[in-house]
């Protein structure tokens, strides 16, 4: 039976020193779904997120400690945002003696929208993800988003005697966060970059006048998947507080078994 005194003396095989010097840039942990509290458009609402975290390993230490990520993630007590993030993530650097590493949840979030017509009020839910990436001291962060919205096919409106095939469709924008305070672009603006720019937004409820404007909305405002991510681009082209972008339009083609995709990113 192992006594007190041999419990308190397990060996730390992790922090052994490794003969292969190889260093690791990436290693961690991933899909740890945890509860938090997200900030959305000055309030906080619960939801869960997917998270996965990583530290870089020197070429002489065996391996990382895995059970401080937990620990670290468990012990996050305030609402999630930009800003916050970037902090928390450098305490976790910190916790695993690292010199870079990186932080990323994704989770779903709800924004209330307004019926066009009707007024009717619905939750409509979108992806969200934030990333704090830590290197030398520094934290790089960026904000995703991934909206549904409706496109409406340019070439068919113009060939069809009447109608055009429409569809959904997902704008993803994924966006560098740059000056001071980060959490100054907020969740409704970067789902708004990608509202605004497709032939019509969609909503979770919706009454007759409503999808009577919203079919006419999107016959009027016919676009190309190439339409729409370059709109986006232009939008977030024009925003200072964006660095570094990637946007990806997929519509789910309604007269195709397969999607049509387009991206434009800023490096």
């Amino acid at each position: 039976m192992t006594n007190l005194k041999d419990a308190l003396h397990i060996p730390d095989t992790q922090s052994s020193h490794d003969d292969r010097q190889l260093a690791i840039q990436r290693v961690g942990i991933r899909g740890v779904r945890y509860p938090l509290q997200l900030k959305i458009e000055g309030a906080v609402s619960p939801t869960v997120a997917d998270w996965s975290l990583d530290v870089a390993l020197p070429a002489d230490q065996k391996g990382t400690h895995m059970s401080r990520f937990v620990a670290w993630l468990d012990a996050i007590d305030e609402p999630l945002d930009a800003n916050s993030l970037r902090r928390l993530s450098l305490k976790m650097v910190a916790l695993l003696h690292a010199d870079a590493g990186r932080v990323e949840a994704s989770f779903p979030f709800f924004l209330r929208k307004r019926a066009p017509v009707s007024g009717v009020e619905s939750l409509l839910e979108y992806q969200g993800r934030l990333i704090a990436e830590v290197a030398a001291g520094a934290v790089t962060a960026w904000a995703e988003v991934v909206v549904p919205v409706k496109s409406l096919c340019p070439c068919s409106k113009e060939i069809s005697d009447y109608g055009a095939h429409n569809q959904r469709s997902h704008v993803t924008i994924r966006a560098e966060l740059l000056g001071e305070p980060l959490g100054d672009l907020s969740w409704l603006e970067l789902v708004r970059f990608a509202e605004d720019s497709a032939s019509s937004e969609i909503w979770s409820s919706l009454k007759r006048a409503d999808e009577k404007w919203i079919t006419e909305r999107a016959y009027e405002n016919p676009k190309f998947v190439e339409d729409i991510v370059r709109d986006v681009a232009l939008k977030l082209n024009a925003d200072a507080r964006i660095g570094r972008y990637v946007v990806d339009v997929e519509n789910f083609e309604s007269i195709h078994a397969h999607s049509a995709v387009a991206r434009i990113q800023r490096s």
